[in-house]
């Protein structure tokens, strides 16, 4: 049996940034509470690791950096720090940050069932509200389904679904690539 321990009690931001490194889990952060992050499976992880392995050599001479997973962003009004699966920034302020990112110019969560929801509502919402973020991707898991959300004028963002045998482009750090790359190597499960 695994023994499973009690929700920590509410913290301050400081308080959360002193004890999570110290923790065996990962933890987001949100207004107080802190939630244990799960593990993932295969096919995500894979996922995230193609995604993270084409934008690395893209990025390098840029002036940008990429992350995957064990990265936390900082949304400063907000009081919340979440881990995205892949993480891109720009700004020289995060090239040489160790704790956490604060000015993502794209975020890449991949949609498993268990964060479906949490990605594409209470992250979601969040994440838009970074003034650096031009866009925000979710890949499924489950089936080959890219979703893009790019930064337009004022509040507006713009829409664009991928599907088997597009491109997918990354506007936003000039970025394009077959959406099997994404994909490579991951096996969906088949109903029997």
């Amino acid at each position: 049996m695994i023994a499973i321990s009690q929700q920590p009690p509410k913290m301050t931001v400081e308080e959360y940034l002193e004890w999570e490194p110290q923790q065996d889990l990962r933890y987001e952060y949100a207004n107080g509470e802190v939630f244990a992050m799960t593990g993932s499976t295969i096919p995500h992880n894979d996922i995230a690791l193609n995604l993270y392995t084409a934008l690395h050599p893209h990025l390098r001479f840029r002036g940008c950096r990429a992350n995957v997973s064990g990265v936390k962003v900082q949304l400063t009004a907000q009081n919340r720090y979440y881990y995205p699966d892949v993480i891109v920034s720009c700004n020289p302020e995060d090239l040489n940050a160790r704790n956490f990112i604060q000015h993502p110019k794209l975020i890449a969560e991949v949609l498993s069932p268990g964060t479906s929801a949490k990605d594409r509502g209470e992250k979601f919402t969040y994440y838009l509200t970074i003034p650096s973020l031009q866009e925000y991707i979710l890949i499924d898991s489950e089936q080959i389904s890219v979703e893009r959300y790019c930064r337009g004028e004022g509040r507006m963002w713009f829409y664009y679904p991928y599907t088997a045998g597009d491109i997918v482009t990354l506007s936003s750090i000039e970025f394009e690539c077959p959406i099997e790359l994404l994909y490579e190597g991951v096996v969906f499960t088949t109903e029997e």
